[in-house]
């Protein structure tokens, strides 16, 4: 199907509408709508948070609060209408009522819920209807929430902080600050749109970080995620300040569980064979609980065992323009190879100065 320039425009400006969201939404998907007649945008809206109105209702809401309709208009959605009840009504319906003549959708919406039926009953109802207008664009913006619909598990980004030769902390465990100010704030942005940060019971002992969103604003924190197969936390971890926390382990210890309990953490037992924390079956949890995107920041073994066991979708590597030495701590801990064949390819779908470093984000091939 074609679509004009001027369709373009229109969804482009939905899709910047949407990213206001980006911060809030979870675990709905991040979703603008612009309302178009005779070529000038009568209307426009956006999902801010879970249990407030839709996009489309929002932008139905901005025409009628300037005293005009929707009727005969254009609705540019970032994402299919959905056609069941959830926390509100469905937004195809609130189409169909407000007398549109044309819904145009970045890209249909993998939830099963929906799954093409909010465009088949705007069809069935007289509206000319499309999608797949950049799609592409709308993905990427979801592609956490996509994750979760379609795999039952969140997103994962692996983030990385590096020396240039690949160092990520001295041998003695110190890694403050390997990265400027710059990639630290830009580093938080990616914290603020994760619905979860995780991290490894050696992180906590090194580092003992918070883990939470500091250097930009945001109306929410996402939850802290620990995997530490013995509880071996201490209760007076920084990363427990706060409650939102999920310590995952192998195995239960009364005291120690009593203990991280009374700091506000909840405990989930996921075992696998060889006495570790099931990490496939943690992000599966996740899944369970709404969680559509995940930043893991981690150590060196955790690293590793993510990339082993297949849990990582893509890496965000900030690279200092410094050295630190063969000595120091590598970014993941993986079996030597001895054979080229071997090695972990990777598509670098960016590459940005962020103040003195280099950020680079990559997918595995």
């Amino acid at each position: 199907m074609s679509f004009s320039a001027a369709d373009h425009g229109f969804m482009a400006r939905a899709l910047q509408l949407a990213q206001r969201g980006l911060y809030s939404t979870t675990p709905n998907p991040r979703v603008g709508c612009v309302m178009v007649r005779d070529g000038r945008i009568i209307g426009e809206g956006w999902h801010e948070q879970a249990g407030q109105p839709h996009a489309e209702a929002a932008a139905i809401a901005a025409i009628v609060g300037a005293g005009a309709t929707a009727l005969r208009a254009t609705a540019y959605v970032t994402l299919e209408p959905c056609s069941h009840y959830g926390r509100t009504p469905p937004c195809a319906d609130a189409l169909i009522e407000a007398g549109v003549a044309r819904v145009v959708a970045a890209m249909q919406d993998p939830n099963p819920l929906v799954a093409g039926q909010g465009l088949a009953k705007l069809a069935a109802a007289g509206i000319d209807v499309a999608s797949g207008l950049l799609a592409a664009e709308a993905t990427e913006l979801n592609i956490g929430f996509v994750s979760r619909m379609t795999r039952g598990r969140p997103w994962l980004r692996l983030k990385v902080a590096a020396s240039l030769d690949g160092k990520t902390a001295l041998n003695n465990g110190v890694s403050q600050w390997i990265t400027g100010p710059d990639a630290r704030r830009d580093a938080h942005a990616w914290r603020a749109r994760s619905c979860a940060v995780l991290t490894g019971i050696g992180t906590v002992k090194d580092d003992n970080p918070r883990l939470t969103v500091r250097e930009v604003a945001t109306t929410r924190q996402p939850l802290r995620v620990v995997i530490d197969s013995r509880l071996e936390t201490p209760p007076d971890a920084a990363v427990l300040d706060g409650g939102n926390v999920l310590i995952a382990a192998a195995q239960d210890n009364p005291v120690r569980s009593a203990a991280l309990q009374a700091r506000g953490a909840e405990i989930v037992i996921l075992p696998n064979s060889q006495g570790k924390v099931d990490l496939a079956a943690l992000l599966q949890e996740l899944g369970r609980r709404g969680i559509n995107e995940v930043l893991a920041e981690a150590g060196t073994r955790l690293n590793g065992s993510l990339l082993r066991e297949g849990c990582v979708d893509e890496l965000l590597i900030y690279q200092a323009p410094i050295l630190i030495g063969d000595a120091a701590r590598g970014m993941f801990g993986l079996a030597e190879l001895s054979d080229l064949a071997g090695v972990r390819r990777l598509n670098i779908i960016e590459r940005r100065v962020v103040g003195a470093d280099l950020r680079i984000r990559a997918r595995l091939a």
